[in-house]
């Protein structure tokens, strides 16, 4: 059966009965007076809810869809007779929208709930209605009031607990087919997974939970690319998200942490509030050598997130089990320990300041790393200006033995001056003296 998940459809409610005109007219009964009866309720459209249907092919092919018109009312007293409800069987998870608004009116999310859609026409009075004392023959009746038409636009979310998500070929539907007994389609090219699969788990005591597989996001899906991203509407409603990562990729670029990062993005851009659901990541294809080996990195990689990553084969078995345990915690308890969402971002946040605290006191350490030159240079500086003002000391105190000296010269210089201001005086007197003598002499000798 094909799955179709959208459809746009047509629906108009039965228009009520028109209410009749009409007397009595009996053999011995005169003026018998009015008595036209009213016409019949027009048929309504409306939706329930089937669990037993999975997809929306039905209206993909007959998109118009018309309830019947309420009979007209009859002579002797007789209304029309009203006409039956056009019950339309839609799959549980269907959303109703207004095509022209865009307005959503209903989502039918439980089985067996209804929604009217489009509301019948009320059948119109006859004439007996209008009958008064002062109006006996009434020659007027009521029409049928017009059942309502509407252009709806239906969209299928199918009702899961459990998403799987991962890139083409990334092995999500030899998941399911191992955990469940879907049985999808496998092969070993892209895109093998064309429409969205269900599959029941069975957990451990008596617990279980439904799974959808959908086809393959890949980096551009939100503008078109490969199969777009319409296909996430039925993961919109899971709890929990399997994120799939293929540590066997081939080709350019591909490597494990990117399209991580890829399918988070396209999540993002397509709805936020999905893209903020706990996920669960696993590392798919452990049985392949250089899966392995990516292994590491990988892991290293999610875990500065605060991301644990479940490492498991489809195709082995391996790792299975402590897989589905943590998402079975997730779904039935809603504690995110095990997958490491919420309590190793506050670890990180606890260690980050630790990390962060070197970092700051780095640059401080450096800064003085830096500033080092400028004290060195001013120590050299000042042992050059020491070194300057050294020789000015020593000048300095070679000048002051010179001012000493000066000093101590002065004295000795003004000592002779004065012996010499005597000895000039002495020697004149002495010198007068012999004058005298040679005076004496000379005037004995005259």
């Amino acid at each position: 059966m094909k799955f179709v998940d959208e459809v746009r459809i047509y629906v108009k409610a039965g228009d009520g009965g028109n209410g009749a005109v009409a007397f009595r007219r009996e053999k011995f009964i005169e003026r018998g007076g009015p008595n036209g009866g009213d016409g019949g309720n027009g048929g309504s459209v409306m939706f329930v809810a089937n669990p037993q249907l999975t997809t929306l092919l039905d209206y993909r092919y007959q998109q118009h869809h018309r309830a019947k018109n309420g009979e007209h009312g009859m002579g002797s007293d007789c209304n029309g007779h009203g006409a039956e409800d056009m019950v339309l069987q839609v799959p549980v998870g269907t959303l109703i929208r207004d095509e022209h608004s865009g307005e959503l009116l209903v989502d039918l999310s439980d089985p067996g709930q209804q929604y009217v859609a489009a509301k019948g026409g009320r059948g119109g009075l006859g004439n007996m209605n209008f009958a008064t004392s002062t109006r006996q023959t009434p020659r007027f009746a009521q029409d049928g009031g017009k059942g309502e038409e509407v252009t709806l636009r239906l969209e299928l979310k199918l009702l899961a607990d459990v998403g799987l998500l991962g890139f083409p070929n990334a092995g999500k539907s030899t998941f399911i087919s191992r955990v469940s007994r879907a049985r999808p389609k496998v092969a070993d090219y892209p895109f093998t997974t064309l429409v969205p699969n269900l599959g029941m788990v069975q957990y451990k005591d008596n617990l279980s939970f439904v799974m959808a597989d959908i086809p393959g996001i890949i980096e551009g899906a939100s503008e078109g690319v490969g199969l777009g991203h319409q296909f996430l509407r039925h993961v919109e409603r899971c709890k929990v998200l399997v994120h799939l990562i293929d540590m066997g990729a081939e080709g350019e670029g591909r490597k494990p942490l990117d399209d991580f990062n890829i399918l988070n993005a396209e999540l993002k851009k397509y709805s936020a509030e999905l893209a903020s659901k706990p996920q669960v990541v696993a590392a798919n294809k452990l049985d392949l050598t250089e899966a392995r080996e990516r292994l590491g990195p990988f892991t290293e990689a999610l875990r500065r997130k605060g991301i644990r990553v479940y490492p498991v084969s489809c195709a082995t078995g391996e790792g299975m089990q402590p897989l589905m345990d943590a998402v079975a915690e997730v779904l039935f308890t809603g504690r995110t320990g095990k997958i490491h969402v919420e309590a190793p971002a506050k670890k990180t946040a606890a260690r980050a300041p630790a990390k962060k605290a070197p970092a700051k006191k780095a640059p401080a350490k450096k800064a003085p790393a830096k500033k080092a030159p400028a004290k060195k240079a001013a120590k050299q500086a000042s042992r050059k200006s020491a070194a300057k003002k050294a020789p000015a000391k020593k000048a300095a105190a070679k000048k002051a033995p010179a001012k000493k000296a000066a000093v101590k010269k002065a004295p000795a210089k003004k000592a002779p001056a004065k012996k010499s201001a005597r000895k000039p005086v002495a020697k004149q007197a002495a010198r007068k003296a012999p004058a005298k003598k040679s005076a004496k002499k000379s005037g004995g000798r005259r």
